[in-house]
């Protein structure tokens, strides 16, 4: 049995083509592993507090010198962070807003990015421990960016991802989402057969 983490972002609750993907790869991935546990962390519905004083206070503060907001926030961290763990599988849905992630996805990233915890500073560099977890990100993008300089979004989770272990990641973009008729057609038919491939 496997567990599989789901990672929503998308600010659109319904219409988001990130969110139609989303629930193709569960109904699908449910269907060919009956065993598997599936949860769904929804980062827009939910939104996490950003990065800020109080969160590194409670990763680096004595736990006997924690104020009580700064022990709530690591708590927090802490249940991202072994929903992480616990996870052998990784999906992450993220619609392209301005050419990169959503900021409630970034903020995520940010709570389990932890030195320690799912990364180490070596003599060599930083090592990432989440080694032998897969990785899937749905994307959604309003016009046409694989490989172009104006994709900040693959780059940069293929580079955070591999920074914590995760080296087995699959990309699925769907893209031309705003370029109306036949784009939008060809974008979601190529995404949605990818994905049936995928899992």
């Amino acid at each position: 049995m496997s567990r599989v983490l789901v990672i929503e972002s998308s600010a659109r609750q319904q219409g988001s083509v990130s969110r139609e993907l989303t629930q193709q790869f569960i109904a699908q991935w449910q269907a060919a592993n009956p065993a598997d546990q599936v949860q769904v962390r929804d980062v827009a519905a939910n939104p996490l507090p950003h990065l800020d004083l109080t969160l590194l206070g409670g990763w680096m503060t004595p736990a006997e010198q924690q104020s009580a907001a700064e022990k709530a926030a690591l708590a927090r961290s802490n249940e991202l962070t072994e929903e992480l763990l616990a996870a052998d599988v990784l999906v992450l849905a993220a619609p392209m807003y301005n050419f990169a992630i959503p900021s409630t996805l970034k903020t995520w990233l940010d709570h389990v990015l932890r030195a320690g915890v799912t990364f180490k500073y070596t003599e060599t560099g930083p090592q990432g421990l989440l080694t032998g977890k897969r990785a899937i990100v749905l994307t959604a993008r309003g016009g046409i960016y694989a490989g172009s300089a104006l994709d900040h979004q693959e780059p940069y989770l293929r580079q955070v991802l591999a920074f914590i272990g995760i080296h087995d990641v699959q990309f699925i973009h769907a893209e031309g989402m705003n370029m109306g008729g036949e784009f939008v057609e060809k974008g979601l038919a190529q995404a949605k057969a990818k994905l049936a491939e995928v899992v």
